[in-house]
């Protein structure tokens, strides 16, 4: 453990990440299985990516948004697992503070980016399903281009005004992050400085950049289902409903995970509950789209046959 000498104080200059070292007996086991984990991740996501660029039947808005869904979730995964993964091997836990400032940005970043992605993919579903005659005028390449910027953009600029202000944090204490990741509870919890301010933008940063996607999400899906609803067929209410089902088997599994680990109190009962559902989130929801998709959608298994 290194610390820098500040005045009469000792500044902590990197973390010890305890990750999973609490039960020692199966951390091999826990390598493997996240090391499958991550390769079918990137196998999965790179398989959609290819197919979404090289078919021309798939040249369509909601497949576009698919491919950039496939590419965030690469990199989403890549912020986390390979690090984990080297830690498992060389038994190293500890991350620099810089180090583990950037994991916490691009971390939080993608994330946001999805909140808004998945929004945008909700809507380009409105659209499709409830004003069908307006979907090519609504959802043309300018309008994707921009939903698909915009949503990496509010993303990134977000994580990038909470991480710039991380460093004026001062850090003297204890260094262990119970976590596997540096995320923002368990980092700014080891400063012996301030923190009410810089807690005060994280909260404000969050609810104006995620709850208004996630309200968009949910107010699309309740005009979509009042539209199918009112289908007089089955058959049309299951092909309308099919062209969102497994967009929303997506957006439940990570909204889901999300509420659990960020909306529910932290207590020493919960703490490891929450390290568990924080891997459902960072590691098996990006494994999991692209089965979704690959599954459920029969323009993409046409594509992969």
């Amino acid at each position: 453990m290194r610390r820098a000498e500040q005045g009469n104080e000792t500044a902590v200059v990197e973390f010890v990440i305890l990750s999973f070292q609490s039960i020692p007996e199966v951390q091999f086991i826990l390598f493997l299985m996240f090391l499958v984990t991550y390769i079918s991740t990137m196998l999965g996501n790179l398989l959609i990516m290819v197919l979404v660029v090289t078919n021309h039947h798939l040249h369509k808005p909601m497949f576009f948004f698919l491919g950039n869904l496939s590419f965030l979730e690469t990199c989403y995964t890549s912020t986390i697992l390979p690090r984990l993964l080297a830690s498992f091997l060389t038994s190293k836990y500890v991350i620099s503070l810089t180090d583990c400032f950037l994991q916490y940005f691009f971390f939080t970043g993608l994330a946001g980016a999805e909140c808004c992605l998945l929004a945008a993919m909700s809507y380009d579903r409105y659209i499709a399903i409830c004003k069908p005659l307006h979907y090519t005028a609504i959802m043309g390449a300018r309008s994707c281009l921009l939903l698909a910027g915009g949503s990496w953009l509010n993303g990134l600029l977000a994580s990038a005004i909470v991480t710039s202000l991380m460093p004026q944090l001062t850090f003297c204490g204890p260094n262990e992050i119970d976590h596997f990741f540096c995320d923002f509870a368990p980092v700014v919890k080891l400063s012996c400085s301030d923190t009410h301010w810089i807690e005060l933008v994280e909260f404000t940063l969050a609810f104006l950049f995620t709850l208004p996607p996630f309200l968009l999400t949910l107010i699309s899906y309740a005009y979509i289902g009042s539209t199918v609803i009112r289908i007089p067929s089955s058959t049309g209410r299951h092909k309308a409903f099919s062209t969102c089902s497994s967009h929303l088997t997506v957006v439940t599994l990570f909204y889901g995970t999300l509420i659990v680990v960020y909306l529910v109190p932290q207590t020493n009962t919960l703490g490891y509950l929450h390290k568990v559902f924080s891997v459902c989130y960072t590691a098996l929801t990006p494994l999991v789209n692209p089965l979704i998709y690959s599954l459920r959608n029969s323009n993409i298994k046409k594509a992969l046959r």
